[in-house]
């Protein structure tokens, strides 16, 4: 990352729970909305840091859920409306009124709950790799197996020697790719952790998306092991407004893999206020 392109961070207090938030800030003049960016299940910022590089003419906005990253642990348990709530208390202390909103896999949902909880707030809807929740296609038993083991996160060489069954992708651990996000990653606690596995227990946005008017782009790959591809499908069914892209070759991490191609997508996406074509 450039130097003139580094996160601002700080911790907030927010709904009683004390959280790091990052904040690029655009090269020059802001030209779009702002974007809202929900990470995947343990993982902290500097995970996501590839992206807002990439994005440098908007300003993106995220933060690590309790006991992830650089936020402590919570102190009681959260539900998606919670994070939903929070997150619209961090832009609005930024003074933003709208913003596009991005989630990957279990951030995935937290999407889907911002842009349902607040319609008015959500400009665009950018889904990555994730479901509607309860009522999805489960992945493949190896991957979610291991995906179960804090090991994916505490020991990089763990991770690597079972990135290809956990993560799918033609590519595979051996990529500098998959090396580069193995570096990135700091281990959630233990709380954080299971408190984002309990945040979704139980948890469907399927009664509601039918009604959601918020011009969406999924992103699916079609090697994914822990969300397969129909999960995309289903999510094009039940929202109204939305079109459906497919990585070719792409596990869950398509976005460090096949980064080129899905970034050309999301500026594409965000670069319009009309639906992108469907590519699927």
């Amino acid at each position: 990352m450039t130097a003139s392109h580094q996160p601002e961070f700080e911790l907030k207090q927010v709904d009683g729970r004390t959280l790091r938030v990052a904040r690029w800030r655009p090269k020059g003049k802001a030209r779009h909305r702002p974007l809202l960016f929900f990470n995947g299940i343990g993982a902290n910022i500097e995970i996501m840091s590839p992206l807002p590089e990439r994005l440098d003419d908007r300003e993106v906005i995220t933060f690590d859920m309790p006991g992830v990253g650089g936020s402590p642990d919570p102190v009681l348990p959260y539900r998606p409306w919670m994070i939903a709530r929070i997150a619209e208390r961090i832009i609005s202390d930024y003074g933003h009124e709208r913003v596009d909103v991005m989630g990957v896999s279990w951030g995935g949902g937290m999407a889907q709950q911002f842009a349902l909880q607040y319609g008015n707030r959500t400009g665009q809807l950018i889904l990555a790799a994730t479901s509607a929740g309860m009522l999805m296609v489960p992945g493949k038993l190896a991957a979610l197996s291991k995906m179960a083991d804090p090991r994916r996160y505490i020991d990089p060489d763990y991770m690597l020697k079972n990135f290809q069954t956990l993560y799918g992708g033609a590519e595979g651990g051996a990529s500098d790719g998959a090396k580069g996000h193995a570096s990135r990653i700091k281990p959630p606690s233990m709380m954080g952790y299971f408190n984002q596995l309990f945040a979704m227990a139980g948890w469907t946005s399927a009664p509601f998306l039918p009604f959601l008017a918020t011009p969406t782009l999924i992103i699916m790959g079609d090697d994914d092991q822990i969300v397969p591809l129909a999960n995309g499908h289903i999510l094009k069914t039940l929202i109204p407004n939305a079109e459906l892209a497919v990585i070719k070759g792409g596990g869950h991490l398509f976005l460090v893999h096949q980064a080129d191609e899905t970034m050309a997508l999301i500026r594409d996406f965000l670069g319009t206020a009309k639906p992108l074509r469907a590519v699927a």
